[in-house]
């Protein structure tokens, strides 16, 4: 019995090594062979993330030989726990800033691959026609994940409203005030909710893609829009990281910053969405 489980020990040991070598070489087999075939699968926001890929799908990938399927999603977090599990090969909605923070606090592994196009942050109101006109203690809807949170601080200092401490960067919080002249006060609610807010509150900050979808024309309707220039918040095309390479993506990439693209952009939103290459 003891000689059994002593064999028994060994061809198992000896096994579990012809297995794990087994395993190692067919892992750097399958690295250096990926399966590209299939269509690109990529996540996207509805408007205008998927607008602008299903107008490359229907007038530009065929051409350039990429099969291409866009799936909308609403929010910020499933486009992101999608490409890092593999459902999808990519995603198309967020900037830098809210990328950094993602993967820190969810130990994911998405990277950006090429940036594409600007949604300015607008501050919008159904009760004032200009944010001098708000009123003093008026409420003022912000998105409450952390780095829309800062930028919209930072849009309402830009505004003229408040006055946010020195340096302080894309972590800021209503902490961070050190003038609030109108005594201003804060509503955090999820980025998707802010249009819908206009009604409760004296005025609401919105991502450039939720206030389009909401019949909103940051160009025209905003009391206080985002600059273009040297801004952070671009959003571009992302995969996890090590998927750069896939000759699919490749091919995306360089569509989605044509000349094509720019112009449907540009005479799309009329200046609610910017290019950004």
């Amino acid at each position: 019995m003891r000689n059994t489980a002593k064999l028994t020990t060994a061809v198992l040991a000896a096994g579990a090594l012809t297995l794990g070598l087994s395993a190692c070489g067919s892992g750097k087999s399958s690295s250096s062979s990926a399966d590209y075939s299939g269509p690109l699968v990529v996540a996207a926001s509805p408007t205008p993330h998927a607008e602008i890929l299903n107008f490359v799908k229907k007038n530009l990938a065929k051409k350039a030989g990429l099969d291409l399927e866009v799936k909308e999603f609403t929010d910020y977090i499933a486009p992101n726990m999608s490409t890092e599990d593999g459902s999808v090969d990519a995603n198309y909605f967020q900037n830098q800033p809210y990328l950094d923070d993602f993967n820190n606090k969810r130990g994911t592994h998405i990277v950006p691959v090429v940036t594409v196009h600007l949604e300015p942050l607008g501050l919008y109101s159904h009760k004032v026609k200009k944010a001098d006109a708000l009123k003093s203690g008026a409420t003022i809807a912000v998105p409450n994940d952390a780095v829309n949170e800062a930028r919209a601080l930072k849009l309402l200092a830009a505004g003229g409203l408040i006055t946010l401490k020195d340096g302080v960067g894309n972590e800021a919080t209503a902490q961070d005030i050190v003038k609030n002249p109108k005594h201003l006060q804060f509503k955090e609610v999820e980025a998707a909710q802010t249009p819908r807010s206009l009604d409760d509150v004296d005025a609401a900050v919105v991502n450039g893609n939720y206030a389009i979808s909401a019949g909103l024309k940051p160009a025209k309707d905003a009391l206080v829009l985002e600059s273009a220039r040297n801004n952070p918040y671009a959003n571009f095309l992302a995969v996890k990281k090590g998927n750069e390479k896939d000759p699919r993506v490749k091919k995306l990439a360089k569509l989605l910053t044509s000349p094509e693209v720019r112009k449907f952009i540009e005479d799309k939103y009329q200046g609610s969405v910017v290019p950004s290459f």
